[in-house]
C-alpha cells in the first residue's frame, strides 16, 4: 500500500540521518519516548507538536524550529542549551 500525503510516516524514507545522530537529540527523544511506553501520537499531544515533527526530530532532520524542539524536550524535563565545543588548534 502506498503511503498517503496525510500519513506522517510517508516522508521518513527521505530523511537522511545526520552524522552523530545516534547520540543526538533525536535519539534521546526516541529512547525516552520508548522507555516511557509512549507512542508518537501520545508524545506529540503532550508536547503540542505534530507527529510529523516528531518523526523528523527522531530521524535527525537538520533544520527544525528550536521552540518546538524545546516543547518536546520539556516533556522529559530538558531544554536546548549552549554547550562548549572543542576548537581545532590554529
Amino acid at each position: 500500500m502506498k503511503p498517503t500525503r496525510s500519513d506522517p510516516s510517508a516522508h521518513v524514507d527521505k530523511l537522511a540521518p545526520v552524522e552523530g545522530q545516534a547520540t543526538g537529540i533525536g535519539a534521546f527523544v526516541r529512547s525516552r519516548r520508548e522507555a516511557h511506553g509512549m507512542s508518537l501520537r501520545e508524545l506529540a499531544d503532550l508536547a503540542g507538536v505534530g507527529v510529523r515533527f516528531l518523526l523528523e526530530l527522531e530521524h535527525g532532520k537538520p533544520t527544525l524550529r528550536m521552540d518546538r524542539v524545546n516543547h518536546v524536550l520539556a516533556v522529559f524535563g530538558k531544554r536546548l542549551g549552549v554547550v562548549d565545543r572543542e576548537r581545532p588548534l590554529e
